[in-house]
């Protein structure tokens, strides 16, 4: 797709609607799309990120079809080979190109891609290069997601580049944003999968870009946006310290004790106003879990005992929101066994980092509940709804 943004800026990426899955770990659901800009100053043209590799030669051609002969500059905003695998084939083709970017890119694409010390110009935060009637800008957003990651502003027009930042994996026909559930929807399971551990400083640079009152962001994954306050205002409710009354019930249930278990609590929390989002891990899509951590004030694990410890699945969860570092504040862990061993140790070890506070001791029954435990489950729905209100949900 080749297409004029604004004022001799084009958009020169190209969707892939058939990409299942993105770093071998991340389910798409809409495909995805690889996001390259071409800038044409008065004086030099500048690309600013490439192509992934395996799309390297329709990229060319795209470029090839719309008679661009000629680029000075390949500006490199973040060194994985999804925004930067086309450097080697684009600086043969344009034998005068030169990469701009910053001393960590550099360093990633020497390694990665073997570009030459000579092909490379480092440059620093603040730093502006001419294009003539247009000025670049390098913006360094150092963790978001990467530690090499800058953004590119494009100065007299009043238009950022943003990386990986503020982006979806999603696939479009048009490349402007059209505001909808489906779009907002990526643009959340995007950031809670690959944004929220670095909340932060997300927080940081959404902040930044609303004060710069750009007019328009161009992001690496996903479509422009024409109205940049409809995904910084997203962003500004994801990234900020306050949850939703909301509780994340993840679990396995192997003989249905766990499950009856969440499903009795969760009804139990429904019924004092708190709302719940019950997750079958072996079933489920993690992307849908992660979405619902980005807003949950409680995460509930309902977890089986296997061989003497906890359900490896649950285990891999517990890690996962480890990792993901949600803004929930309490946690609470429930669970069945057959014949005993350690079933919670293990998951509140990978969970110390969250700094949970722990709402209630963790309630382990042997084989199906009775009527003890389902009194200890209403007195955990009436702990956590407290909880939530101590914090004005």
């Amino acid at each position: 797709m080749f297409k004029e943004i604004k004022n001799n800026i084009f958009y020169c990426g190209l969707n892939d609607c058939d990409r299942k899955i993105f770093d071998e770990l991340i389910p798409l659901e809409n495909g995805t799309s690889y996001n390259s800009y071409l800038v044409k100053g008065s004086e030099k043209t500048a690309i600013i990120d490439t192509m992934y590799p395996p799309f390297t030669e329709q990229y060319l051609n795209s470029l090839d079809e719309n008679n661009i002969e000629r680029v000075d500059y390949i500006i490199q905003n973040h060194g994985e080979q999804d925004h930067s695998g086309s450097i080697p084939a684009l600086l043969e083709k344009y034998p005068e190109a030169v990469v701009l970017t910053n001393s960590k890119v550099a360093n990633n694409i020497k390694s990665m891609l073997h570009v030459p010390n000579n092909r490379i110009r480092e440059v620093v935060d603040g730093e502006e290069v001419s294009l003539g009637d247009k000025t670049v800008r390098f913006i360094f957003a150092p963790g978001v997601h990467w530690p090499d990651t800058m953004f590119t502003f494009l100065k007299e027009d009043n238009v950022i580049c943003t990386c990986d930042f503020l982006g979806a994996h999603y696939t479009f026909d048009d490349v402007f944003a059209v505001e909808s559930e489906e779009l907002k929807n990526s643009a959340k399971r995007y950031y809670a999968e690959i944004m929220m551990p670095f909340r932060m400083m997300c927080n940081r640079y959404t902040k930044m870009i609303k004060e710069m009152n750009v007019d328009m962001i161009l992001p690496s994954h996903g479509p422009v946006h024409a109205r940049p306050d409809y995904i910084l205002d997203l962003y500004a409710d994801w990234t900020t310290d306050e949850p939703k009354n909301l509780v994340v019930l993840p679990y396995v249930s192997m003989y249905e004790s766990t499950k009856e278990m969440i499903d009795y609590l969760a009804a139990r929390l429904e019924e004092n106003g708190i709302q719940t989002f019950k997750f079958d891990i072996i079933r489920g899509d993690l992307g849908d879990l992660a979405m619902s951590l980005v807003d949950a004030a409680t995460v509930v694990l309902g977890v089986p005992m296997v061989l003497a410890g906890p359900h490896p699945a649950m285990v891999n969860i517990a890690y996962l929101a480890s990792v993901l570092r949600p803004k929930t504040k309490f946690a609470a862990l429930l669970g069945s066994y057959g014949w005993g061993g350690n079933l919670f140790g293990l998951i509140g070890e990978i969970l110390k980092p969250l700094k949970l506070e722990i709402v209630a001791d963790p309630l382990e029954v042997k084989g199906k509940p009775t009527a003890f435990e389902f009194d200890k489950l209403d007195d955990l729905a009436k702990r956590i709804s407290e909880k939530h209100k101590s914090i004005n949900l």
